[in-house]
């Protein structure tokens, strides 16, 4: 009799704590839409520890890739060359998005985001201009590869070095060619203020935006999922689980016939065994009831065309039948300036979104329903509740490239170095005289390990 009285709380506890924390994600929806509270601030400019040299011009060139399915645009790239123009001391010329992939989206820089907020806000930093001087135009160029998750020595020893012979530097290739960690502060500094404060989306796409999160909201609180299952995504990552054997196929020969994919022989089973697949849109119904939310919880999704439509989201729609998206909360009107512009239909995900990252993985690429799916929820959420954490380092045991692969990406989880403090740090006399000689202003906001601050090529 006592154990089935034992039985009956735990049961009881357990459907609380799922409870809670579905709770918590509608809160932390609620807050993405908010914004966060005044009392935290942005880095300000921070001491830069690299002088320019002399009054000699360089230009960097940026291509920027986008990436799978669109989203979350090639905002990690653009901060991530930002901060090695920096390194190099480099005039980083608006990076040029990639007009030739999977999605032949012909917007540029501009369309998406706002070029001269961007220009601006870096103006202290790194100089950044629109398009390369015509004087340059046809000047022999450094086309490089960089080197992925390469650190300040690096790009400082081998890439700074091509000044000798070359005035542009071209880099073919910026995803994931900065390090994540053991990087100078006032650099990590510079991604976060390049990311958090310079980009920012174009007037056109936050009106846009804006007005579908409006409607979106007219249904009451909802949450928001990237389900990653478009075409171009399975295709690259050789996720094939569920899919009939002629969809298996038409990924495998979009993948073979796209040059620029380099892996092209991938065992699904394997890659899903791994979690580098992602859920399909069955599992992801099935993930969500066991969270708590309730059958007419309305659901944005964020993301491109899924793969195989109607077919592989009836499952999902069964049990959420408030499934919307673009097309359904605008008219083909006001979605005509977007349509055919992947970048840019990707960024009025972005600004809708919330809730995209959650539901990307599940460790063993599978889900089943029941008491075991609760448990590891409960498990995988227990230290997840809102509060911030130091960004992960790398797997111990881990070598070469799947050391820096295991790492939690910078952009993922930028603590501590976006972090800032409230107040600004008492200040010794030395400081004060430094800022006395560079001309400094005191920054209301200074962040956590930051020394004070001169602005950059005001040399002493």
């Amino acid at each position: 009799m006592q154990r089935r009285r034992w039985r009956w709380t735990l049961g009881v506890l357990r459907k609380l704590i799922i409870c809670t924390i579905g709770s918590i994600s509608l809160l932390a929806l609620l807050y993405a839409h908010l914004g966060p509270p005044d009392s935290y601030k942005l880095p300000m400019q921070q001491e830069i520890g690299f002088q320019k040299l002399g009054g000699e011009r360089r230009w960097k060139l940026e291509v920027v890739q986008r990436h799978l399915s669109r989203a979350p645009l090639p905002a990690r790239k653009i901060c991530d060359m930002v901060a090695v123009a920096r390194v190099i001391n480099a005039t980083l010329v608006i990076p040029e998005l990639d007009k030739r992939s999977f999605w032949q989206d012909t917007s540029n820089f501009s369309d998406v985001f706002d070029e001269d907020h961007f220009i601006s806000s870096l103006a202290n930093d790194v100089r950044v201009i629109k398009k390369l001087p015509e004087e340059l135009t046809n000047a022999t160029r450094a086309v490089m590869h960089f080197r992925s998750w390469s650190g300040i020595n690096y790009y400082q020893d081998e890439i700074a070095s091509l000044w000798a012979d070359y005035q542009v530097i071209r880099a073919a290739k910026s995803d994931s060619r900065l390090a994540n960690n053991n990087l100078p502060p006032d650099i990590q500094k510079l991604r976060c203020r390049a990311c958090y404060d310079a980009l920012r989306f174009s007037p056109t796409i936050e009106a846009m935006g804006k007005l579908l999160v409006n409607r979106m909201r007219s249904y009451g609180p909802y949450i928001a999922l990237h389900l990653r299952y478009e075409k171009d995504m399975l295709a690259f990552s050789g996720c094939t689980h569920d899919l009939s054997p002629e969809e298996a196929d038409e990924l495998t020969t979009i993948r073979e016939n796209t040059s620029y994919w380099k892996v092209k022989d991938i065992n699904s089973t394997e890659q899903r065994a791994k979690g580098y697949c992602p859920l399909t849109p069955k599992e992801i119904g099935v993930f969500l009831t066991a969270l708590g939310f309730p059958s007419n919880t309305p659901i944005y999704i964020a993301a491109g065309e899924i793969y195989g439509r109607d077919s592989h989201m009836a499952d999902l729609k069964l049990r959420y039948p408030l499934l919307m998206d673009k097309e359904k909360l605008a008219s083909a009107e006001e979605l005509e300036p977007f349509i055919n512009h992947a970048s840019q239909m990707a960024a009025l995900d972005y600004i809708v979104k919330a809730l995209v990252h959650h539901f990307d993985k599940i460790e063993q690429g599978t889900l089943k329903e029941g008491k075991k799916l609760s448990a590891r929820i409960i498990e995988i959420h227990r230290r997840r509740q809102g509060s911030p954490r130091k960004r992960k380092g790398p797997i111990s045991g881990t070598k070469g490239t799947d050391r820096f692969r295991s790492e939690e990406a910078f952009y993922v989880n930028p603590l501590p170095d976006c972090l800032c403090q409230k107040e600004t740090p008492t200040m010794n006399t030395s400081v004060i005289l430094r800022m006395l000689v560079y001309g400094e202003q005191v920054a209301a906001s200074v962040c956590i390990a930051e020394k004070m601050m001169y602005k950059p090529g005001e040399d002493g």
